[in-house]
């Protein structure tokens, strides 16, 4: 993506788009992240010569690196079964409210620190050197240099939130070493420049700008909020991240229960949020069906009376691929709700799920945190989702603002523009998004009182 940014402007342009297809081999499965850095090449050839890049990816995953900075195999994908069991091992050895309140994690198998967890013993981790997460590893391929983006970094639940350090005891006492992740970077430090090789392949030379290199930080650093106002948030695509921008941690015991996280943003903020599976659920739908085209799937599913039947969209048993209709029909009839039979049904019950599962985690977040909040921002792609937007602002009773669809790569872009001197502070980088992007209003319609019922027909919350 490459944007253009000026005082009165942000506009934003495709110039490449790349498949991102994992690979399943005997060990498990893995990331082609070989595919990847050859997508991000030729995606920079196609931009042009810019003036900055800046690199932002996914959560949680890594590559390993020898002693002379060779990868050591394709890194390990985040729904790799190899850390089933992992949070048993790790409790043993610090519990679970203690881990909590030194990291301010939410518990999900697929943290760093399971997965690290679950590779020691094995001869890849004993002969590693570096641990590079997913968009530092791309970085570090472009320019040479090493770090460890801060917001990414508190992925890992190795972070403190409270002080943007490391958490020392936590590690030590799971036998991580924190020697292998390279020093930590904020977004709008200096990354380093390409490569020779690198512009010889681009056609260019630039500088890399450390970014918000989490995805879900970029996302929400382009939030388009009004100066004061009061805001909860929902990142959507193959995930929905939804909560509130703070200033600290919510690190209490009602908060580890409530499974929500305290992840790191840009100035120092902290995201607290909770993830929910999202449109992965739709996705795999959709992959079941070999239907390419998520228009027709819309249209049969506004003509079906909703919200019929709902499963609990941030279930662990969503999170493996493969028959996804069927095990939500087996969710459905297993809490007592008719079972979807078609793909309208199936998925009018998907968006009402997330519908359902964004009403609860706004409503928890507002009282864990003490953080009233008057609307609802809906970022990503999910924002030509007519019918998620407006059954999100119907489930949780508040208007909805949809828009930029393309936030993580607006507040990527946002970043480098204030590094480079071109915008102020966040509050300025929102104000160029209100003024600049297209953005959409929903108002809640309809009886809250259908939502509060198909809340009580799913556990948990």
């Amino acid at each position: 993506m490459v944007g253009r940014v000026g005082p009165a402007a942000l506009d934003l342009t495709e110039a490449h788009r790349f498949p991102n297809r994992p690979v399943r081999l005997a060990e498990g499965l893995r990331w082609d992240v070989l595919g990847l850095y050859a997508g991000v090449l030729d995606g920079l050839r196609a931009a042009g010569p810019v003036d900055s890049v800046g690199v932002d990816g996914w959560g949680v995953d890594y590559g390993l690196l020898d002693a002379d900075g060779r990868l050591l195999g394709q890194p390990a994908h985040y729904r790799d079964a190899r850390t089933e069991g992992m949070e048993r091992t790790a409790w043993a050895r610090v519990p679970a409210d203690r881990l909590y309140a030194a990291t301010g994690i939410q518990h999900s198998p697929i943290n760093t620190l399971y997965q690290l967890l679950a590779a020691q013993g094995t001869a890849q981790l004993a002969a590693a050197g570096r641990l590079l997460l997913i968009p530092d590893l791309i970085a570090h391929w472009l320019t040479g240099e090493q770090g460890t983006e801060l917001t990414n970094a508190s992925t890992t639940q190795l972070i403190d939130p409270r002080t943007g350090t490391w958490a020392h005891t936590v590690a030590d006492r799971l036998g991580i070493d924190l020697a292998l992740f390279p020093p930590l970077r904020r977004p709008g430090d200096p990354g380093g420049r390409l490569l020779p090789h690198v512009r010889e392949a681009t056609g260019f030379d630039a500088p890399v700008t450390t970014v918000a290199s989490h995805d879900t930080a970029s996302a929400v650093a382009a939030v388009p909020a009004a100066a004061g106002e009061r805001f909860a948030y929902v990142c959507t695509g193959t995930w929905s991240l939804v909560g509130l921008e703070l200033d600290g941690p919510v690190l209490t015991g009602s908060s580890r229960v409530a499974n929500f996280t305290n992840e790191l943003g840009v100035d120092g903020t902290v995201r607290y949020l909770r993830n929910i599976m999202g449109l992965w659920l739709l996705q795999e739908c959709m992959r079941s069906w070999a239907e390419p085209d998520v228009a027709p799937l819309l249209r049969e599913a506004a003509v079906v009376a909703g919200p019929r039947s709902v499963v609990d969209a941030s279930d662990p048993a969503f999170l493996a691929p493969g028959r996804m209709p069927e095990r939500i029909a087996d969710a459905c009839r297993a809490g007592g709700q008719p079972a979807p039979s078609t793909r309208g049904e199936t998925t009018r019950c998907i968006l009402d799920s997330l519908a359902l599962a964004h009403r609860r985690a706004i409503a928890r977040a507002q009282r864990l945190a003490d953080h009233p909040v008057d609307v609802v921002h809906l970022v990503g792609g999910a924002t030509r989702n007519e019918l998620l937007c407006q059954l999100t602002a119907d489930a949780c009773g508040l208007p909805v603002v949809a828009g930029p669809a393309e936030a993580a790569a607006l507040g990527n872009v946002l970043v480098q523009a204030r590094a480079h001197g071109v915008v102020g502070d966040l509050a300025g980088m929102r104000e160029l998004l209100v003024r600049t992007q297209p953005l959409v209003r929903y108002e809640p319609s309809g009886d809250r009182g259908v939502w509060e019922a198909a809340d009580r027909r799913v556990p948990g919350g």
